[in-house]
């Protein structure tokens, strides 16, 4: 557990001093010290409620929650819920709920990519073995389930259980197109609404039901949060193609390696000659991939503005949880959420 508190000690520090003073980092500031003593709240419930007599769960579990990330997602439950009004505590439970919801999904797509790095560090299943971590990943989905009973809403249980749901079923989704250049913009857009942006949008929606507040309130913090997560999506599919390993965090090809089909392959597709799809065919399709193939699918990108064209649709999808927000009055937290818009967007630049 002292990686866990570490990681969150660490995160902190890299948090409150974002190289090169990059002003997007800044909006993530800014959000998790309007929320902190919350955040903080929820870090030791994450850190109670990943005990277990069995040894080998918490420390898998220690493994992958200290290997980084930024806690977006349960930030922005926290930040709904104080944006709504909310003063009780029901709020640090769903938000650890959803930080479970997604660390377990994290756990089993990489037994599913067959990955060896998370966040630059030796990925889960590649040091305890992928039993182990289906087997955690189910563990921490079950304590997401005892979190939302613990809170005793059935209608955040029906959110919350929905989006596991179609977490699941977006990740299959994206197994049957994976390796199929035919794949349509509309099938990527159903794969990605379903891994990420519904997450995104329970963890925001039960933020207003904690707060009792208006339907219409649930419905523009369900499509901030939605739209929010289809942006950070598109923008991280475009990162796989974008830049250096180095500048981004992020290893560079691995959606190229796995012959996922994502939006820029699919905009460089449609737009290439016969020879060039011919190349799309041979590595996405048939995995035939040499050392120079991540570099000319980079080259073929950017020459038919797949880069330029998939961050302007993040940047719409963003203009799209901007306006969500209008329902609510101006404050310090609907001013960090609309700052985290810009963070998700701008995390390349």
């Amino acid at each position: 557990m002292d990686a866990y508190l570490s990681a969150e000690r660490a995160g902190t520090a890299a948090a409150a001093a974002p190289p090169g003073g990059a002003k997007a980092e800044d909006a993530l500031v800014a959000l998790t010290h309007l929320v902190d003593a919350d955040l903080a709240a929820c870090n030791r419930l994450i850190l109670e409620q990943m005990q277990s007599p069995v040894a080998l769960i918490p420390q898998l579990a220690a493994h992958i929650v200290a290997a980084g990330g930024k806690r977006l997602r349960p930030l922005l439950t926290l930040a709904a819920a104080r944006l709504c009004g909310y003063a009780g505590a029901r709020h640090v439970g769903l938000a650890a709920c959803v930080e479970f919801i997604h660390t377990a999904t994290l756990l089993h797509d990489d037994v599913v990519d067959e990955s060896a790095l998370r966040r630059g560090q030796a990925s889960a299943n590649a040091l305890f073995g992928n039993k182990a971590s289906v087997l955690v990943g189910d563990f921490l989905f079950a304590r997401a389930f005892q979190l939302m009973v613990d809170d005793g809403s059935l209608k955040v249980l029906a959110i919350l259980s929905r989006a596991a749901a179609t977490i699941a079923e977006g990740e299959v989704l994206q197994l049957v197109t994976q390796n199929d250049t035919e794949t349509t913009e509309a099938q990527y857009l159903q794969v990605i609404e379903g891994k990420t942006a519904a997450l995104f949008a329970a963890a925001t929606r039960v933020g207003a039901i904690v707060a009792s507040r208006p339907v219409a309130e649930e419905e523009a913090l369900d499509a901030y949060g939605r739209n929010l997560g289809i942006a950070f999506q598109l923008v991280d599919d475009a990162l796989d193609y974008a830049a250096e390993q180095e500048q981004l965090g992020k290893t560079v090809g691995d959606d190229f390696r796995e012959g996922k089909i994502t939006l820029p392959v699919l905009l460089a597709y449609a737009r290439g000659n016969e020879h060039e799809r011919a190349f799309w065919r041979r590595t996405l399709e048939q995995r035939e991939q040499a050392e120079t193939d991540l570099p000319e699918a980079q080259a073929l990108i950017l020459r038919h503005g797949a880069l330029r064209d998939t961050f302007a649709r993040a940047r719409g999808y963003g203009g799209a949880a901007l306006a969500a927000l209008g329902v609510f009055p101006p404050s310090a937290e609907r001013r960090a959420l609309e700052g985290i818009v810009a963070f998700c967007i701008e995390r390349a630049r």
